[in-house]
């Protein structure tokens, strides 16, 4: 093991770190010289003088990229008879290092080093800034994780699950190893039941609990473990600090049925609330402020939560609302639709044949379909909010191909090919063209429509179904509430799609990306738009901005206040550094522990509102007033 540390993290007692820079070498001695023809000298050269900040930016990707290419190449041999997967259960880390070129070795030992730097270059130093200007923990903090950041680990005791037994089958090493020595059976722990949306019989996959539930997601990769730190410097603890981890994959109302996630979350909320004597400070990222603007009705329902319509004003001091994908997240709807989206449709076509031959599209989009949480997140709002054939309200000047256009097909000539699709249109589109039980398990959970009067908000209010959309229900009736919208903006982010029938013999799907169409806006058959790299920005900043100050929307006047932070990233930080917009990394960003201190130390007021992009010109094109609304 004193060898693996060595090659991976230069760890011998003589060896000094590797500079991530372009350095020059030091020669000492002609003999350190070589002769190279010409031809190699401008090629090395040229060589040298391209651009690295995207394979910095990528090192990630690439890293756990050498785990599925182990997979990949038993498929790459053509038959699978040839290698036994199951024997790569015992094959140690050191032994697949022994194999892997010496390049990728040191491109690993570089990685870690931008990451580990990433980590500690201002571990703490936000929350010791913070200290030294008098801010303390006031308002005990619960959080609650967006989709797939919380791990999920297998508590069945059948033959086919005693191997897994609390180990994590998402979120951790072993769901790789589980994933590479049979995939058929982590396929069968990872997806729900299609008939109930529950465990399939002899499966029983839960939520990881406590701040190892999403602090990293594998060992190296952090999520909330930089909020923790900052958290835990200005006096938070265990005591004082909760996160409210769920299995995302569970349509919501499940998660009260299987789980009482709902109940333990209330009464956490009203235990912290007693104990310190001060409301809670509820903080969500990305899907989290999805269920936690359901819990927000659920908590205050007859027959539910029962605590009713002044039990939030009673407990919440405030919600920070973090990358919120509020209006749902676009990407969602080719996930389920083909098993792709921009992160698969625009990879070179090796590594779209060793991925097709890992986990093909049709059982990505198999996976996706059998965790009906992922359904919440289809886009909210249909055409009044993401626009229509001609015309979307994010539409960029000088702009050739409209937004609005969700779905495209160049050559319209099936059912399966029906042309230009608008979010509206393509809702319908997409249950045509998967199983029944998908349809009705969507359907019966969650609701994407607009409601335009205050009479049929307030009928909302007891409908499940509904909880999930502010387009169709209110905020609580809590004056005292102040909502904080932090986001990040500036990165691009998939808008729309051009599609095309799936000619592939072997594949059960209809369509798939047209990955053949790059012209002008569009990149590989995907439309790119504003946001933070995952959400669009009209999701994140929509009810923030203009949805939340109409009054049937907001009747108690709740505070809204939204910062707003572009996406400035360090080129040669793998995570993109202190200044990041992105939707996951944004999470490390200095300046928005610094927000997340302020408002738990009950320093809110501090904060002034900062918006850059053109999220309220965008807001404005949307007209969603009626008379008896002013």
């Amino acid at each position: 093991m004193s060898t693996l540390r060595r090659r991976i993290f230069g760890t011998s007692a003589d060896s000094t770190p590797t500079s991530s820079g372009t350095s020059t070498p030091t020669l000492t001695a002609p003999e350190d010289y070589s002769i190279v023809p010409s031809k190699q000298l401008e090629k090395l050269t040229k060589k040298s003088e391209r651009p690295k900040g995207r394979k910095r930016r990528n090192a990630w990707i690439f890293g756990m990229g050498g785990l599925f290419g182990v997979a990949a190449a038993a498929f790459f041999a053509g038959n699978q008879e040839l290698i036994d997967l199951k024997a790569l259960a015992d094959v140690n880390l050191d032994s697949i290092l022994d194999v892997l070129p010496a390049g990728l070795v040191k491109d690993a030992q570089d990685m870690q080093k931008h990451e580990r730097d990433a980590i500690n270059y201002d571990s703490f130093s936000v929350g010791l800034h913070a200290k030294a200007e008098g801010v303390q923990a006031t308002h005990p903090v619960i959080m609650i994780p967006g989709v797939i950041s919380t791990g999920l680990e297998s508590w069945g005791t059948d033959d086919q699950s005693r191997q897994f037994f609390r180990k994590r089958l998402w979120g951790s090493w072993s769901m790789m190893r589980a994933l590479l020595t049979d995939k058929a059976l982590w396929k069968k722990h990872i997806m729900l039941d299609k008939d109930t949306g529950l465990d399939p019989p002899g499966i029983k996959l839960r939520a990881a609990q406590g701040f190892d539930a999403a602090d990293f997601f594998i060992t190296g990769y952090w999520i909330w473990n930089k909020i923790l730190e900052n958290l835990a410097t200005i006096g938070y603890d265990p005591q004082n600090a909760f996160t409210a981890a769920y299995d995302w994959r569970l349509a919501y109302q499940h998660y009260e049925v299987r789980d009482q996630y709902f109940t333990r979350l209330k009464n956490h909320i009203e235990l912290a609330a007693r104990i310190s004597n001060k409301k809670v400070t509820l903080l969500s990222h990305s899907m989290g402020g999805q269920v936690l603007y359901y819990f927000l009705h659920w908590v205050e329902a007859e027959g539910y939560g029962n605590g009713g319509p002044g039990w939030v004003d009673a407990f919440v001091d405030s919600w920070i609302n973090i990358s919120g994908c509020m209006l749902g997240a676009l990407k969602g709807l080719p996930a389920v639709l083909s098993g792709e989206m921009r992160d698969t449709a625009q990879l070179n076509s090796f590594a779209v044949y060793g991925l097709e031959k890992f986990m093909s599209r049709s059982e990505r989009a198999e996976i996706f379909r059998a965790m009906p949480g992922i359904a919440s997140m289809l886009p909210i709002g249909g055409d009044i909010i993401w626009g229509n054939s001609t015309w979307a309200p994010d539409d960029r000047p000088g702009q050739n191909v409209t937004f609005g256009n969700f779905i495209s097909f160049r050559e319209a000539n099936s059912t399966h090919s029906p042309g230009n699709l608008t979010v509206g249109n393509a809702l319908p589109y997409l249950f045509k063209n998967t199983d029944t039980w998908f349809k009705d398990m969507t359907q019966r959970s969650y609701s994407t429509g607009v409601a335009h009067t205050r009479k049929v908000v307030e009928d909302n209010q007891l409908i499940p179904a509904k909880w999930i959309n502010p387009l169709e229900t209110r905020l609580p009736l809590a004056p005292h509430l102040k909502i904080y919208c932090f986001y990040g903006h500036g990165k691009p982010t998939e808008r729309a799609y051009f599609y095309r029938e799936d000619q592939d013999p072997t594949s059960n799907l209809n369509v798939t990306i047209d990955t053949t169409l790059t012209e002008g806006e569009v990149d590989r058959g995907v439309v790119m738009g504003e946001g933070d790299g995952t959400v669009s920005l009209l999701s994140m900043g929509y009810m923030c901005n203009k949805g939340w100050k109409i009054k049937r929307y907001n009747p108690a006047g709740v505070q809204i206040k939204v910062v707003e932070m572009a996406h400035e990233p360090d080129r040669f930080n793998p995570r993109g550094g202190p200044n990041t917009g992105d939707h996951v990394d944004i999470l490390g960003r200095s300046s928005l522990n610094d927000l997340i201190l302020k408002v738990a130390g009950g320093r809110g007021e501090l904060i002034e509102e900062s918006i850059h992009s053109n999220i309220r010109e965008y807001s404005d094109r949307i007209q969603l007033h009626d008379e008896n609304d002013q």
